[in-house]
């Protein structure tokens, strides 16, 4: 009686070569469950999307989502400036504003243009190392990744709740539990993810409007005070000189202190990282949208350009128009310049409602992070196998990204300043690789002196921080620490699941399997050493001997060459040779038992019979086996095989036959 095979692994492995295009291959959503488990089918909705499936939305929309955090560093940017580099913060920042400009953006284009999925520079660089050498540098850089964001999303948070705090019509006590608030605006930012993405992107279109046009007419309000008054303009000038002797001592020391002040940039790593959200053209190809790519480009070009002139103003009339003092710990204006002038010059009300947008862009700056997360980790953790097989759907990310950040602002008691090294050296590390990914890039033309001069501008940057906040480092370490440990657990536990797309046979190894109806398939695994007919004839009598094979009971080798060990899943292409009168089936696979399971399953799917697979005994430490197949993907193979099997097929009469002898 013929087996009956699981259509779920059957109709994955039916595929023969030369019958379908690989490029039109996706994973299929989950069936909708009928046994009142609405709770599973939802979180899980969307699993498995390509990029070009995607909900997208105009491209000023999605800059929108973005800039959600790239424009609420107005809240703090002038602030800051002012703490680090005193009367010479409107001359740091336009150093910050030229390299957003000059360095930054066309990084960016570049970056856009050659990761048009959102992968970013971490997948330029990836190609540059094979195997797990490129696997570990990337878990690296997405462990400053989620420095990053994470922070961006708890120090935002955090700086909302100073805001809210710091306004005269909230209650006391909302200044004496700042964590308790800031838990509440990341659950509250969590809950508009877990709704989906459309709902953020509106959200952010109508607070981002709101916050620049109020922006718009404090800052207006500012300079015409401080231009109607020109001895303030005087006042700030002399007394800079006073301080540093010359306008080119000013500007080397700006040099120096510009790095502190670069934090808004992460606008930029955002911004690509949310890419597969733009909408492109309606005939994008793709493996290569290049609507989407123009569209990003704009995206990057229009946050650049306003940021640029919003940090100039606003750095200007907060630096010329508020007194030192009041930027200090205790003063009215302390991480809040633009808001101290706003109740100053326009009062209360106004300033109340300045505070109330405020604090709307600062809860949800955290969304371009939260959006950027949701797009990097099931592109490649899951992928890798370093995280469950879940982790490719958006809803279950968001409630343990929503947690992280809960356990990172209980850590940091929702502490701005203590978050800053952190989010600072997060940020500057991607960017420098992304400089360094795209000066490789263009290795062969003229403008790698352009991009390798950009790097060294970077590398600069993200030096000088690093030895100014060494915390930060410190901080994104135990990031960095916990993706690898998780990493390893999660490809240990998975490392016995299928992890082959399709096998695919040649015309002679679909031969080969077919010729054994209606007899069982009987496959010898062997480990070729010279390949002639007398090792196979030496081999095959061992295996009959071993395993009470008749004679005249038909066989086939099968023999799986090692590929590349990091790579969790694959296709296989099996072809058949024929060495003499023995029958040989041939592949490249990334791990032994999981192709010969594969393969096994193929057999009997083919053939309708059942399969049987023939292994020697493996003698050594059971313990550096099972090392050897994580990591290298070979081992205790029967055993392993069996197990795999196990996992793959529930019903133990629909299994291949595993033999050791």
């Amino acid at each position: 009686m013929s087996p009956r095979i699981p259509l779920a692994v059957a109709s994955n492995l039916v595929s023969v070569s030369g019958d379908n295009d690989p490029s039109e291959s996706i994973a299929p959503a989950p069936a909708t469950r009928t046994d009142g488990r609405w709770l599973g089918d939802w979180l899980l909705h969307g699993r498995g999307e390509s990029s070009h499936h995607k909900a997208t939305a105009p491209w000023w929309q999605v800059m929108c989502l973005t800039g959600v955090d790239y424009f609420s560093t107005l809240g703090y940017q002038p602030g800051i400036a002012v703490l680090a580099a005193g009367m010479l913060s409107p001359i740091a920042t336009l150093i910050v504003v030229l390299v957003t400009l000059f360095v930054a953006l066309p990084i960016y284009s570049q970056v856009a243009k050659h990761s048009p999925h959102g992968q970013g520079s971490i997948l330029m660089l990836e190609e540059l190392l094979p195997r797990w050498r490129g696997k570990v540098f990337v878990l690296v850089l997405l462990g400053f990744a989620f420095t990053d964001f994470i922070i961006t999303m708890t120090m935002s948070a955090a700086d909302a709740t100073a805001h809210i705090a710091e306004n005269p019509y909230v209650p006391g006590w909302v200044e004496h539990h700042p964590v308790l608030v800031t838990s509440l605006l990341l659950i509250g930012l969590g809950v508009v993810f877990l709704k989906g993405f459309r709902e953020a992107i509106g959200l952010a279109v109508f607070i981002v409007a709101l916050y620049l046009a109020l922006n718009v007419v404090v800052v207006g309000v500012a300079l015409h005070e401080v231009f109607t008054h020109g001895t303030l303009v005087d006042s700030w000038w002399s007394g800079l000189m006073t301080q540093h002797g010359s306008p080119w001592m000013a500007i080397g020391i700006a040099l120096i202190l510009f790095p502190k002040l670069a934090l808004g940039l992460s606008g930029f790593e955002t911004g690509v990282a949310v890419m597969p959200l733009v909408r492109g053209d309606a005939n994008d190809a793709p493996a290569r949208p290049e609507g989407r790519i123009r569209n990003t480009r704009k995206l990057l070009a229009t946050a650049a350009l306003i940021m640029s002139v919003a940090l100039i103003a606003s750095s200007f009339v907060t630096t010329v128009l508020i007194p030192a003092k009041e930027f200090e710990l205790g003063g009215e204006a302390y991480g809040r310049g633009l808001s101290f002038l706003a109740h100053r010059f326009m009062g209360d009300a106004f300033g109340t409602l300045y505070d109330l947008a405020t604090i709307m862009i600062l809860w949800f700056a955290g969304a371009s992070a939260m959006a950027g997360l949701l797009n990097l980790v099931p592109r490649y953790l899951p992928p890798y196998g370093m995280a469950p097989d879940w982790a490719r759907a958006n809803r279950p990310l968001v409630l343990v990204f929503t947690f992280i950040s809960l356990v990172v602002t209980y850590i940091f008691n929702a502490d701005v300043n203590a978050q800053g090294g952190a989010y600072a050296t997060g940020v500057l590390v991607l960017m420098t690789s992304a400089a360094v990914a795209v000066t490789i890039a263009h290795w062969g033309d003229r403008m790698r002196w352009l991009y390798g001069t950009m790097t060294m501008v970077f590398g600069y940057t993200t030096l000088l921080n690093i030895i100014e906040r060494p915390e930060g480092i410190k901080i994104a370490s135990f990031f960095i620490g916990g993706i690898v440990l998780v990493s390893i657990t999660s490809r240990a536990m998975r490392s016995t699941e299928l992890r082959v797309g399709a096998v695919n046979l040649s015309p002679k190894a679909q031969e080969f399997l077919s010729s054994f109806a209606p007899n069982p398939i009987r496959i010898i695994a062997h480990r070729p050493d010279k390949r002639t007919v007398e090792e196979y004839d030496r081999k095959e009598g061992q295996a009959r001997e071993d395993h009470s094979l008749q004679s005249g009971e038909a066989v086939v080798f099968l023999e799986i060459m090692q590929g590349d060990a990091s790579a969790f899943e694959d296709d296989i292409d099996v072809r058949g040779v024929k060495i003499g009168s023995h029958r040989i089936l041939r592949c490249t696979a990334p791990a032994l038992p999981n192709a010969i399971a594969a393969i096994l399953l193929k057999a009997q799917a083919v053939s309708g019979q059942t399969s049987h697979a023939y292994f020697g005994w493996t003698e050594g430490n059971p313990v550096t086996y099972v090392l050897k197949y994580i990591f290298l993907g070979e081992g205790d193979t029967a055993p392993v095989t069996r197990e795999v099997l196990r996992r793959a097929v529930k019903n133990p009469e629909e299994r291949p036959r595993i033999h050791v002898g």
